[in-house]
């Protein structure tokens, strides 16, 4: 029996639960093991307290025997490299989109000035208020229905999501407009998900390989690398998402590039430093570090120095 760890919310029971599901269909048999972790226990900002706060408790649970492996929203995991752990596998990710649910269905250009938006998230609440809308922007917590239910009751005027999250619990009737990344660039690895076991148990990371999806690990592997390199932590304000794009060259052959768009932007929405770069699928870290360093350049160091 393979023991999955996961966090008890309806998202995470849900997101685990589609693994289990799929190593069932290959003939495995696996349960889910629920974790308390403290990001579910606090109800402070994520920026308070800390990176890691969803994933931590889920790594020592493997770490000490309890579970086998554990399911995580791969944009919770730190990106400092933990050598007793090894992500088996990335799913085939979901939209990576963030989502916009308003009242009265309200796209964002609608929203009268002044209008109450609430999101848990640095990036988000960045990228909003660049945008130039006279937004006001409050802190958001809580589980996605609560979330919900402060729009349809009125203390909220909208409140901006994930949108993969919605698709996995099948609340897509919510949402009033799916925010291209024109408009908001996602969090790095966004919509996908991390499958980690332990670093010496070669055979169940064999196992679970059976679910990589090619792809989406080179688009979150070029993401997190950037990520990594400006050394943001998944509470800082930078988005980026990467896509596996079909080109075709002067021959008319038709070959695979890895495409990446990131930004930067000041916490004030006073500034908004954007890149993007394209690359080979299998040298998708080099494409996030590249694209980190044009930032750089083009003065990252100086915005996420306001921010912090």
């Amino acid at each position: 029996m393979i023991r999955i760890g996961t966090r008890g919310s309806l998202l995470a029971t849900t997101q685990a639960g589609s693994i289990r599901d799929a190593l069932l269909a290959n003939g495995h048999h696996a349960e889910l093991v629920i974790i308390s972790t403290e990001g579910d226990r606090s109800s402070e900002p994520i920026a308070d307290i800390g990176v890691g706060v969803f994933t931590a408790a889920l790594r020592e649970a493997i770490h000490d025997g309890q579970v086998d492996m554990a399911v995580h929203s791969y944009k919770d995991l730190p990106t400092a490299n933990d050598p007793r752990f090894v992500i088996a596998a990335i799913p085939p990710r979901e939209d990576a989109r963030d989502a916009l649910v308003a009242r009265d269905g309200l796209v964002l250009g609608e929203l009268p000035n002044g209008a109450i938006v609430g999101t848990s998230s640095p990036r988000r609440a960045a990228q909003l208020r660049a945008l130039g809308l006279g937004l006001e922007i409050r802190p958001l917590r809580g589980n996605l229905d609560t979330r919900l239910n402060r729009v349809s009751n009125g203390d909220l005027d909208a409140i901006v999501v994930a949108r993969a999250g919605l698709t996995r619990l099948g609340r897509l009737d919510a949402v009033t407009e799916t925010l291209e990344p024109v408009q908001m660039l996602p969090a790095p690895a966004q919509g996908a998900l991390a499958i980690e076991c332990r670093s010496g148990d070669s055979r169940l990371a064999t196992l679970l390989a059976e679910l990589d999806d090619a792809d989406s690990r080179a688009a979150v592997t070029a993401e997190r690398a950037l990520l990594a390199e400006l050394e943001a932590g998944c509470s800082a304000p930078v988005g980026a998402i990467a896509e596996v794009v079909e080109s075709i060259d002067e021959d008319g052959h038709i070959f695979e590039e890895l495409s990446l768009r990131s930004c930067v932007a000041a916490l004030d929405g006073s500034d908004v430093i954007r890149a993007s770069g394209i690359g080979s699928p299998d040298r998708a870290r080099e494409l996030g570090l590249s694209v980190a360093a044009e930032l750089f350049d083009l003065g990252a160091r100086e915005v996420m120095s306001s921010a912090r």
